[in-house]
């Protein structure tokens, strides 16, 4: 133990010697976190709803047809209670729920007045803004083109559905409630992976990794006492993203602050084990760094659900996205962060993250040991 700890002991001294490490480590994700705290939208496609219609006539019917006919929509799920309501949202199988009242049809006629309930996750307040408005423009053209209803029945009626918009998890429509999590999981992954991997490969130029082998300290030792510092240095990048976050930024931490930390320190792992790696495919800093960074980057902004709505996606392309674990990071902190659900709705996220950093470590260590027999 003491000369795993002499190891670690050199790792810190090793980064704390250099100010381009740190640099990197510490002060770039405060920057990136506080000039990326609001995002741009972009256009939805294939948004997953449902429907709660305890009417069920024909004006419901057609209007809840129309929504699941149109492109941009498609319509995963009935309700049978307004209980089931909030259980969608928590599960994340619906961005958007359409609630019709009872006697939709026949209030319509007899009053021109019927009411329509849309309520949607604001968690991308952007998305958000975009389905309410599609349901709008949706339900009035249904009204439009069926106002002769009433105006044959109730001549002097002045018809109209009003839907009444009901916001989720951030009724202040703030950008920063979607961005922050996909800015976090991006910081995370690129430092951990990319600064553990350079780390190693630089050993290796320098040819003072051959010199650590043969000491009497276990090669898994050696590994771990290098990743050891930077597991430290990314708590404390989560710990300045978090304080930023809420203090700066002003996003809330509505679920359990400890399951979000939990989470973020498998994240860590899953980054480290990824630039560990890393760096048993490449022989040189300049290729660790270019892999670390310019590979890494497109998969973990585009396919991630950080910039662009996986449903929007070709069909290949969401298989795909399921590789980038930044994306599992980024459902999970916006369901305990923004959505405040219980630990079991991220049971998923947990484990996939799990499964991801135990392969991720046992293919890097063994391709290690494989190198070092060489």
């Amino acid at each position: 133990m003491k000369q795993f700890l002499s190891f670690v002991k050199k790792e810190f001294y090793h980064i704390l010697r250099d100010r381009r490490t740190i640099l990197i480590l510490l002060v770039m994700p405060a920057i990136q976190i506080i000039l990326f705290g609001f995002a741009i939208s972009t256009e939805v496609k294939n948004t997953p709803i449902a429907v709660f219609d305890p009417s069920k006539d024909d004006a419901t019917r057609q209007i809840t047809e129309r929504i699941a006919a149109n492109d941009y929509f498609t319509l995963v799920s009935e309700l049978h209670s307004l209980d089931d309501i909030e259980k969608a949202f928590h599960t994340g199988a619906v961005k958007l729920i359409i609630v019709f009242s009872e006697k939709f049809l026949n209030n319509f006629m007899h009053t021109g007045e019927a009411t329509v309930q849309i309520i949607a996750d604001a968690t991308d307040p952007n998305q958000a803004s975009t389905f309410v408005n599609y349901v709008s423009n949706i339900i009035n053209a249904w009204e439009m083109e069926n106002a002769a209803l009433v105006t044959q029945s109730q001549n002097n009626v002045q018809f109209g559905i009003v839907p009444e918009i009901k916001m989720l998890h951030n009724p202040q429509m703030k950008g920063a409630y979607n961005f922050v999590p996909g800015v976090m999981g991006l910081v995370l992954l690129l430092i951990c992976a990319m600064m553990t991997s350079v780390s190693i490969v630089r050993e290796k130029e320098l040819g003072t990794m051959e010199i650590l082998l043969v000491s009497p300290v276990k090669p898994l030792y050696i590994i771990m006492a290098k990743i050891t510092p930077y597991f430290v240095l990314s708590i404390i990048n989560l710990t300045t993203i978090l304080l930023l976050s809420i203090f700066v930024i002003g996003l809330p931490v509505a679920g359990n602050l400890f399951i979000l930390i939990l989470l973020s320190l498998i994240f860590i792992l899953v980054g480290l084990s990824l630039g560990l790696f890393i760096s048993t495919l490449v022989k040189t800093q300049v290729a660790a760094m270019l892999i670390s960074v310019v590979v890494m980057m497109m998969p973990t902004m585009l396919l991630s659900g950080m910039i662009f709505p996986i449903e929007s996606m070709p069909d290949i392309l969401q298989w795909i996205s399921a590789v980038p674990p930044n994306r599992w990071y980024i459902e999970g902190v916006a369901k305990l962060m923004i959505q405040g659900v219980e630990a079991k709705y991220v049971i998923k996220e947990f484990i996939i993250l799990s499964f991801m950093a135990i392969v991720l470590l046992t293919v890097s260590l063994k391709k290690f040991n494989i190198r070092i027999n060489r």
